[in-house]
C-alpha cells in the first residue's frame, strides 16, 4: 500500500513492469552496442525492436520452475522475439542488467526526492521570514535558557535541509552508475564500447573497476544520506512535539473538520504526524545500517546484498518521499501562538 502523502511517480518506479521495461532497454541498448561494432546483424536488432515484449505473470510462471529471475526474464522475452533473441544477453552476466537497473531505478527515485527537498526548503523559508521578529524562550536541556525568536528556530531546520538537499545532490551522482562488463568484471566476452554505449543512453557513466557487481560502497552512501534526512525530519518533529505540549502550547498541528484526536478523550489535539515521523525515521535509519552491511561480499560477488536491496531500495525511497510530503504539508499548515510564546517568555 502506498502511504497517504507518497505520490504514485515513486512507488512506480519499483513496480514489476517498471523493472522488466528497464531490464529490456538494457538489453536491448547492449545488442545495438553489438550491432554498430558489426556483431549484431542491423536486422536482427530492427525484428528486436518491433517484437521484444514481456508478460509479467508469464516471467512469475517461468521463473517458479527456473529459480533465476533473469533467466526467466530473457525466456518470456525470446517467446515473442523468435530466433533473433539470441543476439540478447551476448557477454553480459546477470548483474550487469540487475544492478544497472538498480542505479537507473535510484537516480529516477532521487529526483523526485531532490524535488521534495526543494519544495520544504520554500516552505521553511517563507515560514521563517514570517516569523523572524516573534520572540521566544529559547531552551536548553528542556529548561529556559536566553530568548530567541520562532523565525531564528525555523531558519535552523532551513540551512540543516539545504545541507541535506546538498548532500543528496552528491549521493544522486555517486550512485549513477552502470556496469556491463560481463562475468567477475573482466570484458573477457565483451567489449567496453557496449558498457559505454549503455551507460551513454541511460545517463549513467561506467563503473571504473567493477566485479561482478557495481561495488556496493556506492549504495551504503545513498541510503546513509536518505537515513540523515531522516533523522532531520525527526529532529523538526521531535521539537514540534515538545512545542505543542499542553502546559508550552506554542505551536500546534493544523486539526482538519472532522478529524478526532482520541476515542476515550474527545478534547485531545495530538501531533500525531510529528509522532508518525518520528517513527519512520527510525526505520529508515535501519536500511542505512543493511546498506552498509551489503558492502562486504564474498570475493567478486555474492547474493547476499540482492534479497537486502529488493526490500530497502523501494522501501527507503518511498517513506522518505512520504516523509518529505507530511513535513512539508505540516509546516505549511502549522498554527502557531505568538501570545503562548510571549506568556512563556
Amino acid at each position: 500500500m502506498i502511504p497517504r502523502y507518497s505520490r504514485p511517480e515513486m512507488a512506480s518506479i519499483w513496480e514489476p513492469e517498471s523493472k522488466f521495461k528497464k531490464w529490456l532497454e538494457i538489453e536491448i541498448l547492449a545488442a545495438e552496442a553489438l550491432c554498430k561494432k558489426g556483431l549484431v546483424p542491423a536486422e536482427a536488432i530492427r525484428t528486436i525492436r518491433k517484437k521484444a515484449k514481456f508478460d509479467v505473470s508469464r516471467i512469475d510462471e517461468i521463473e517458479a520452475k527456473v529459480k533465476h529471475d533473469v533467466i526467466a526474464f530473457l525466456t518470456n522475452v525470446a517467446e515473442n522475439v523468435g530466433p533473433e533473441a539470441r543476439f540478447l544477453h551476448l557477454g553480459l552476466t546477470s548483474s550487469d542488467v540487475l544492478d544497472t537497473c538498480f542505479s537507473w531505478q535510484l537516480k529516477e527515485a532521487s529526483i523526485l526526492l531532490i524535488q521534495d527537498l526543494k519544495g520544504l526548503l520554500k516552505v521553511i523559508e517563507k515560514k521563517a521570514l514570517l516569523y523572524k521578529q516573534t520572540p521566544m524562550i529559547g531552551r536548553t536541556h528542556g529548561i529556559h535558557a536566553e530568548p530567541m525568536t520562532f523565525g531564528l528556530k525555523l531558519a535552523s531546520w532551513y540551512a540543516e535541509m539545504k545541507r541535506n538537499l546538498q548532500r543528496f545532490e552528491l549521493a544522486k551522482m555517486e550512485i549513477s552508475y552502470g556496469k556491463l562488463s560481463g562475468a567477475v568484471g573482466t570484458f573477457a566476452n565483451g567489449d567496453p564500447f557496449v558498457e559505454k554505449y549503455v551507460c551513454d543512453r541511460l545517463g549513467l557513466l561506467p563503473e571504473p573497476v567493477a566485479t561482478q557487481v557495481i561495488p556496493r560502497d556506492r549504495y551504503a552512501v545513498f541510503f546513509a544520506r536518505l537515513a540523515i534526512i531522516a533523522s532531520s525530519i525527526e529532529r523538526i518533529a521531535l521539537e514540534l512535539r515538545h512545542l505543542q505540549r499542553t502546559e508550552v502550547l506554542e505551536v500546534e498541528e493544523s486539526f482538519e473538520k472532522g478529524q478526532k484526536g482520541s476515542s476515550a478523550m474527545p478534547h485531545k489535539r495530538n501531533p500525531i504526524s510529528a509522532e508518525n515521523l518520528c517513527g519512520l525515521a527510525r526505520l529508515v535509519r535501519s536500511y542505512a545500517v543493511a546498506a552498509l552491511e551489503n558492502v562486504a561480499l564474498w570475493h567478486e560477488r555474492d547474493i547476499s546484498h540482492s534479497s537486502v536491496e529488493r526490500v530497502i531500495g523501494p522501501d527507503a525511497t518511498i517513506l522518505v518521499d512520504y516523509m518529505l510530503a507530511r513535513l512539508t504539508k505540516l509546516i505549511e499548515g502549522l498554527i502557531v501562538y505568538p501570545e503562548n510564546m510571549k506568556k512563556n517568555l
